[in-house]
């Protein structure tokens, strides 16, 4: 990340915490919304852990009617939902897992199986609505295995810490594929193998065709990247494409 980025994540995460926070916890920040949180709302469900929400902080405060409701603090109705945003974290824990595990130390010890719980319903209630999903690193592969597909559970040379800030692993897209980027700061330790029902590939690893980027067939919107959008400086078309479909889902009941 460039020198002095960090400052920057810092000066906006107030912004930020207007639409991250529950009301209850930042009730002048969510009075400031006015209008927009009685008209237009959106509301938009995540399990995000904390020390991740300074790299998000930057993208979701540029859209004050989007409220991020975050799982790992407080309990997300799903019937009020206009959204799913997947991000990384551990691994997905083996029981949730399509496959046999053979070798149980290549699994993260720090796996979450209360939150692959809730991502796994989550991404359910989901897809039978047509909502919207943008699922980023292990968010990508949780909806790989929630559509039934598998995963390689310990790949070489992508697990590199320079590859989490800077965009340096080479891309090759399919020729249909929208948003393209000829580098990406990917570093991950597993990937998808067997594709899940309804995803098709739209971007591979250069050097090895590990996938970094699929798109759910058919859909109003479902893009997964292994790379991370949320610590780079090329990706704002991505998080404003999402976001763009969020405003469009249509109306729900009257939100809480």
């Amino acid at each position: 990340m460039p020198a002095g980025s960090d400052r920057g994540i810092s000066s906006r995460y107030l912004a930020f915490a207007t639409t991250f926070l529950d009301p209850f916890d930042f009730a002048q920040g969510w009075l400031s919304l006015g209008m927009t949180a009685i008209c237009g709302m959106r509301n938009l469900a995540t399990w995000m852990r904390r020390s991740d929400e300074k790299y998000f902080a930057p993208f979701l405060s540029r859209y004050p009617e989007v409220k991020v409701r975050n799982a790992a603090k407080r309990k997300v109705p799903f019937e009020k939902l206009h959204g799913l945003l997947l991000t990384g974290g551990p691994d997905v824990a083996p029981e949730f897992l399509n496959q046999a595990v053979s070798d149980p130390s290549v699994i993260e010890r720090d796996v979450n199986p209360d939150r692959d719980r809730w991502e796994l319903n989550a991404i359910k209630h989901a897809v039978e609505r047509g909502l919207p999903i943008f699922a980023i690193c292990k968010g990508l592969q949780t909806l790989n295995v929630a559509l039934g597909g598998t995963l390689h559970l310990d790949i070489a040379g992508h697990n590199l810490p320079e590859q989490k800030t800077h965009d340096i692993q080479p891309l090759r897209s399919d020729h249909g594929t929208r948003h393209r980027f000829e580098k990406v700061n990917s570093s991950h330790h597993q990937a998808i193998d067997k594709l899940g029902a309804g995803l098709e590939v739209e971007s591979w690893c250069a050097t090895d065709d590990i996938i970094e980027q699929v798109r759910l067939r058919d859909y109003p919107f479902g893009l997964g990247v292994q790379y991370h959008p949320e610590r780079g400086q090329i990706y704002d078309e991505l998080f404003d494409d999402f976001i763009s479909q969020v405003r469009d889902v249509k109306s729900l009941n009257r939100e809480p």
